[in-house]
């Protein structure tokens, strides 16, 4: 039951992380880019975003993929064979990033890891300890440099962000190069932030499979704390988001990450308790699951197609709407193609290219 579970929770991380990242496949500088007055609807998706996306799933991906860390040794002992499978996991990054969206997580998952190993046979205390640790050193690197960096506002109907689009606009090499020199910057950015707010998350993944919380969930004493704080951590990060001050703006990213820890927490307890209490299958999901690596790609493979190659005037007429009906789709369709492929195949091709090279 307990990897079942897991199995659903990763894929609806893996799902749930396109209605972020879909808006970097256009102009990865800028993400979404609103219009001088935008719609209603734009407010509203931004406050769901807020509360039940935005650093949500990805947060869940790092308690997950701690837990298997833990998982692997447990049924190995072999720590070579993690650190060969996290070498693997760095290439499959550093192509995804170089060769196709600067965006990438697999680097940043296997550096994390390289760390995160050192802990597998911690005690309970020093893995929330440095869990912690590694979290709030994340959270204040991360308003250090948000200080220091100047916000410029774009919007998509001025003349100048139309500028900026059309210089962008070039041949496939030219998009490749600016690709890996995003990539680039991303790479020098990730040990001082990115890193240890991931091994932080997946430190907190090692104590939560130790302690059950993927077959029993929260305990009963922590459901309405972690409810609570999930909440008020929320309404705070939404209170900040239309702030001009340097130093509120400064805290989003990091209320951000904690509202993120707290309500990832609340998911995978929602999936224990309906599998364990009431009994729900959830089987797309769990394909999903056992599908995430191969899934993640196409999800890049699809959206730079779509963003780059076929509609890349999208960019210039899209609001958060048209993103997430766009994203809808491909999800639904994930979810079809991951039941249909499991039934005639045991595991994902790339899934099955990483274990093979890891051995």
């Amino acid at each position: 039951m307990r990897n079942h579970n897991m199995d659903i929770i990763r894929g609806l991380a893996v799902l749930g992380l396109m209605y972020m990242n879909a808006y970097f496949f256009g102009l990865f500088e800028f993400g979404y880019v609103p219009l001088a007055d935008p719609p209603l609807s734009d407010h509203i998706i931004q406050w769901l975003s807020l509360i039940f996306v935005d650093g949500r799933f990805r947060s869940l991906f790092c308690i997950l993929f701690g837990a298997g860390l833990y998982i692997q040794w447990q049924r190995y002992q072999q720590m070579e064979l993690l650190k060969q499978r996290l070498k693997i996991l760095a290439v499959f990054g550093l192509l995804h990033g170089f060769l196709l969206w600067a965006g990438d997580i697999l680097l940043i998952y296997a550096c994390a890891g390289w760390l995160v190993i050192k802990f597998l046979d911690a005690s309970d205390e020093c893995l929330l300890k440095r869990g912690w640790q590694f979290l709030l050193l994340g959270i204040g690197i991360t308003v250090l440099i948000t200080l220091t960096e100047p916000h410029i506002s774009h919007f998509r109907d001025s003349a100048e962000f139309i500028a900026i689009y059309n210089e962008h606009q070039g041949s496939a090499i030219e998009m490749i190069a600016n690709n890996s020199v995003m990539f680039l910057v991303m790479i020098i950015v990730i040990p001082l932030i990115t890193l240890w707010m991931t091994a932080g998350l997946m430190l907190f993944g090692i104590y939560g499979y130790k302690n059950n919380l993927f077959t029993t969930g929260l305990p009963k004493l922590w459901r309405i704390r972690v409810l609570l704080i999930a909440m008020l951590l929320s309404a705070i990060r939404i209170s900040f988001e239309y702030q001009s001050s340097l130093l509120l703006s400064a805290l989003k990213e990091p209320i951000n990450w904690l509202a993120a820890l707290f309500t990832a927490l609340l998911m995978i307890h929602m999936v224990v308790t309906l599998t364990t209490k009431y009994g729900f299958h959830f089987k797309a999901l769990q394909c999903s699951g056992k599908l995430a690596l191969t899934l993640y790609i196409m999800q890049t493979v699809c959206l730079l197609l779509l963003f780059k190659v076929f509609f890349p005037h999208w960019i210039l007429s899209f609001n958060r709407i048209e993103y997430w009906l766009l994203v809808s789709l491909l999800v639904l369709t994930q979810l079809v193609c991951s039941v249909i492929y499991l039934r005639y195949f045991k595991q994902g091709p790339l899934e099955f290219i990483w274990r093979k090279l890891a051995r």
